[in-house]
Parts: C-alpha cells; sequence; structure tokens
C-alpha cells in the first residue's frame, strides 16, 4: 500500500501517548492540558440542551453554514474587545476547536520546505499541524518577555523561504510566559518589513489571574496580516469543540474555502448551546471561577514547589493561563525522569517534543487545572523526592 510522502510527518503525538497511562485513578496527572472537570456547567447544560430541541430542534440537528450561527459569531466578536479588537460577527469562522484552525493555517500558507518561525519551545499541537504540510521550523529565543527581537530579525533577514509566523503570546503552551506590549509591536513591525502573516493563538487569554489583559496583536493589527485564533475549550467546555477565525475578509475566505471540503461546518447543536448559554446565562461570571479556582491552584503548585524542588531547578511564574516550565540542570534527561515519577504515580509532559527541531529535553511542563488542592501538593512532593534523588546521584 502506497501512502502520501507527508504521512511521513505525521506522527502520533507524544502527549496524547503519555495521556493514555495517565488515566487510570492512582495516577496524579499534571500532563494535560484539560479544565477542571467539577468546574463544567453541567446542570445548566442540561437546561440548555433541552431549550435548544425544544424551541430550535429542527434547525438545531440539520446542516448549517460554512461560516457558522451568526448570533454565537456576533457574541464572539462581542467579547474579544476584551483583548483590543473591533470585529463584526461577520469577519468571525467558527472552527471544530482552535486545532481546526491550525491545520487549516498550514493548509493555506505552506508548500513543502516553506519555514515556520516560532518560540523556542512551542505549542506541540501546533507543530504537529503544521509539519502535516512538509514545513521546517525555526525556532527564536524566548525570554520572560517574549520572542527575543534581535533573534527574530537575524532569522528573518538570514530566511527568506520564511511564510509563516506562529505566536501564543499570552501564557504561552508550554512555557506559560507573556509577551510584552514593546514585544508585540515590535513583532508587527517585522512582519510588515518582510510581509509575513502571523497566527495569534489565543486559547487562553481570558484566564489572566495577575494584572490587566494585554492588547492582542490582532488589535495592534493595523495592515490584515494577523490571524486570531480563539476557543471555547479552556473559558467553557472542551468536550463541545468550539474555535473561531478572526482575519481580514481576504484571508478569512481562504480559511472557509478550507473547511468547507474538511466537515462542511462546525456542529450546528453546539453552537446553538454555547450560543443560548451566554444568553440565559453569565459567561463571564463562569470564567471568574475558573480564574479563582485556577489562581488558587498555581499558587499551591508554585509555593510547594518552592518547599519541595531542590534549588538546581529553575521554572516559570505565569501570570496565567494553565502550564508551569520547569528547566532541570543540564545533562538531566525528563524522559528519564518520567520513568521515575510514574513510579511514584506522578505525571508530567517531556518538554523536548515542544521543540520542533529537537534538543532540550533537560524540560517538562506542568498543568495546575486539572488536579485538586490535595492532588497537587501530594504529586508535587512526590515529584520534589524523586528530583532529590535524581540530583544526588
Amino acid at each position: 500500500m502506497k501512502y502520501a510522502n507527508r504521512l511521513e510527518n505525521m506522527k502520533a503525538s507524544e502527549i496524547r501517548e503519555i495521556l493514555k497511562l495517565t488515566q487510570l485513578p492512582d495516577i496524579i496527572s499534571f500532563a494535560g492540558g484539560m479544565p477542571a472537570p467539577e468546574l463544567f456547567p453541567i446542570e445548566e447544560m442540561k437546561n440548555i440542551t433541552v431549550k435548544v430541541l425544544e424551541e430550535s430542534g429542527q434547525k438545531a440537528l440539520q446542516y448549517s453554514t460554512t461560516e457558522g450561527f451568526l448570533p454565537l459569531r456576533e457574541k464572539i466578536a462581542d467579547r474579544m474587545k476584551k483583548f483590543g479588537i473591533e470585529a463584526q460577527g461577520e469577519d468571525i469562522l467558527i472552527t471544530s476547536g482552535s486545532q481546526q484552525g491550525l491545520d487549516f493555517a498550514g493548509k493555506i500558507f505552506l508548500n513543502p520546505k516553506d519555514v515556520v518561525i516560532c518560540e523556542s519551545p512551542s505549542y506541540l499541537g501546533a507543530i504537529s499541524a503544521f509539519k502535516a504540510y512538509e514545513c521546517e521550523f525555526l525556532e527564536v529565543a524566548t525570554d520572560d518577555d517574549g520572542m527575543i527581537m534581535e533573534d527574530l530579525e537575524k532569522k528573518l533577514k538570514e530566511n527568506p523561504q520564511a511564510r509563516l509566523i506562529y505566536v501564543i503570546p499570552d501564557f504561552q503552551n508550554p512555557t506559560g510566559k507573556t509577551w510584552s506590549v514593546e514585544r508585540r509591536k515590535k513583532l508587527l513591525e517585522l512582519a510588515n518589513k518582510y510581509d509575513l502573516p502571523i497566527i495569534e493563538d489565543n486559547p487562553y487569554g481570558e484566564l489572566r489571574y495577575d494584572g490587566e489583559i494585554l492588547p492582542s496583536l490582532k488589535g495592534l493589527d493595523t495592515e490584515g496580516r494577523v490571524v486570531f485564533l480563539g476557543s471555547f475549550s479552556k473559558i467553557f467546555c472542551p468536550g463541545l469543540r468550539l474555535g473561531w477565525v478572526y482575519a481580514s475578509k481576504e484571508i478569512l475566505e481562504k480559511f472557509i474555502l478550507s473547511k468547507q471540503p474538511a466537515d462542511a461546518h462546525t456542529s450546528t447543536m453546539a453552537q446553538m448551546e454555547v450560543n443560548a448559554f451566554i444568553e440565559n446565562y453569565d459567561l463571564d461570571h463562569h470564567v471568574e471561577e475558573l480564574k479563582r479556582v485556577y489562581k488558587k491552584r498555581r499558587d499551591l503548585m508554585l509555593n510547594t514547589m518552592k518547599e519541595t524542588f531542590p534549588k538546581e531547578i529553575k521554572y516559570t511564574y505565569p501570570e496565567g493561563g494553565l502550564f508551569i516550565w520547569v528547566e532541570l540542570p543540564r545533562g538531566m534527561d525528563a524522559k528519564e525522569l518520567m520513568k521515575k515519577a510514574l513510579e511514584k504515580k506522578v505525571a508530567f509532559v517531556p518538554g523536548g517534543s515542544f521543540f520542533p527541531n529537537g534538543g532540550n529535553e533537560n524540560t517538562f511542563r506542568l498543568n495546575y487545572s486539572n488536579m485538586t488542592d490535595e492532588r497537587i501538593v501530594e504529586g508535587i512532593r512526590r515529584l520534589g523526592e524523586v528530583l532529590k534523588t535524581e540530583i544526588l546521584k
């Protein structure tokens, strides 16, 4: 049997494979980027589902337009004002999760051997999506304020085959870092100079626990080159698989054309359910409750790490989002550490797979949103014991 060459670039996600090991009830898992299931509005969604079926059942269960349910698109446009974006509902395309938007971005912008510029490290799901289109990656060094612009400009000068810049400026996955406003403005200046589109991935932007929401790249965009990807997965319910794309009309048309042969449209029922939830309940209140719980869990994890991790271990202090990034001393391998941690019934994600060109095996990612307070404390203490043992070797 012969298959397309692009399949050589499509491998099973390392995170998905690890998650298979963490489904056992006795595993304390900091591996996935999953929301807290106990905060899902289950009773409210029961009521909403009945309401949608009783009032609009024939429409909810029928085919719909590729662009999506307009009332929901209008509500999304309104929510985006908090990121400094003035959008209209007609400028929004509903997708089956923001992951679908990443896949479409690769389909639209990339030919084989084209280069994607990304942060180092970057989101594994985006790396996998773009790799399917046989591209190459250039990683740009980062610090606590985001991409280092001098390194970015150097790479842009040296690589005219660059076709796309992919970034997560707010509470980046996997590091949890947030870009400064100055870096955001400089990125746009360079993208304008070198005539490159930017994919701004923003699934966590509303989950800020310290300070104020910063203006998005799209909100600062003056040339229509930024594609904003949003999602209800982290602020509502990931199982509904609802995301969106906001872009200039020219670019959005390409995303619509890409979606038509992919799935025709995203679930009409799911779109109408979310729309009805926003109309009948308070989504902002729900997000505030998420923030309250996640902030407590972030602080609990950081404080327990401070108490139990060896002083040689470095880690980030995220202002929001779901992740803490950990750096081990050089020479240590997080994959080997993972084996020891699993013996103690603790799981995390080794960091090497977040670097598209390899290396950096002395890193790993921790998630604090999905475990209870008690399990966070116990899991980090167990992990601290493993780290002390391995560092003393």
